[in-house]
């Protein structure tokens, strides 16, 4: 993207809402985009934050993923983005890939510490349908990991992490300095947003809406005035489980007294009632009238999260 079409986005924006001295404003890149002269130019707009989508420091699993650049190519873009001013830095790196050992998965770690990135994201691989990986994983052409390798690279993570002086929280997110992802940070306290542009998702606090994913067809939507998004109206039982979910992921928790006022004593009940349990169990644990998972709960937290849905 050149730089005077973020120029007119930028300037749409600045008069059209008022935006805060201070907000948080991310671009989203590959390293393989990222080359100084490119780099120089996001620095002189608004831009005060990079999120790099680098995967891995292995050129056999950037490959595997048919990514387009190499190891060397990330480390130099995070390093040309600190040398041009930027001090707000995310990464995102994936484990759980076929072939992937505890050893390679500990050098992508030992990588991205030494890079001293201010954010880092870390996915396990899922084979979502209709994809390569996905027919690759069909035709037994790859393995997935096992239950116990998943465990142990995710626990490799925390505690890697964790000693290198970033904080955990949010089961995928780890931040030096506070430096939470403000933006993802919304969506985990079911704050509102606004999505701009095509397939853009939006929350009012009531319900959810998303725009026309087609780039023609939303521009011929907002040329005519006819900008219609899509609507998904959310009942009261599922507000309840995206709070629970949502809070749940966080080292914040589920805050029990805004749960009660908001939702009522039946849900509240019902939440503690089918968290005892896993409270027995060290799971789950109780802190300043917040719900949070343990150590031991992050495990397992999709079917401790489960546990606490309420099904119509």
């Amino acid at each position: 993207m050149h730089q005077e079409h973020f120029q007119r986005i930028f300037e749409t924006l600045f008069s059209e809402f008022a935006v805060e001295p201070d907000a948080e404003i991310t671009l989203e890149a590959n390293p393989d985009d990222l080359s100084v002269e490119y780099i120089q130019m996001l620095y002189a707009l608004p831009f005060n934050r990079i999120s790099i989508g680098i995967q891995s420091f292995n050129d056999e699993e950037l490959k595997f993923l048919s990514r387009r650049h190499s190891a060397t190519q990330a480390i130099e873009a995070v390093k040309n983005c600190r040398k041009n001013g930027f001090h707000n830095i995310s990464i995102d790196l994936m484990y759980g890939l076929p072939n992937q050992t505890l050893g390679i998965w500990q050098q992508n770690l030992k990588q991205a510490v030494e890079l001293d990135v201010q954010h880092i994201s870390a996915y396990h691989l899922i084979y979502e349908e209709k994809t390569k990986l996905h027919a690759l994983l069909r035709q037994h052409k790859i393995q997935p990991v096992s239950d116990e390798l998943s465990t142990k690279m995710f626990s490799m993570l925390i505690d890697t992490l964790s000693q290198n002086g970033f904080e955990h929280y949010e089961i995928s997110n780890f931040a030096k300095g506070k430096m939470y992802s403000i933006h993802n940070t919304s969506y985990w306290k079911n704050e509102k947003y606004l999505g701009l542009g095509p397939a853009a998702h939006s929350f009012d606090g009531d319900n959810r809406s998303w725009n026309a994913a087609s780039v023609t067809q939303y521009i011929q939507n907002t040329a005519s005035g006819n900008a219609e998004r899509n609507i998904e109206y959310l009942s009261v039982y599922e507000k309840y489980n995206e709070f629970i979910l949502t809070g749940l992921r966080t080292m914040w928790g589920v805050d029990l007294q805004e749960l009660k006022n908001v939702f009522g004593a039946e849900f509240h009940d019902f939440c503690m009632k089918n968290a005892q349990k896993f409270i027995d169990n060290h799971l789950l644990k109780t802190e300043n009238h917040t719900l949070k998972l343990t150590r031991e709960g992050i495990f397992i937290s999709d079917g401790i999260m489960s546990e606490l849905m309420w099904v119509e």
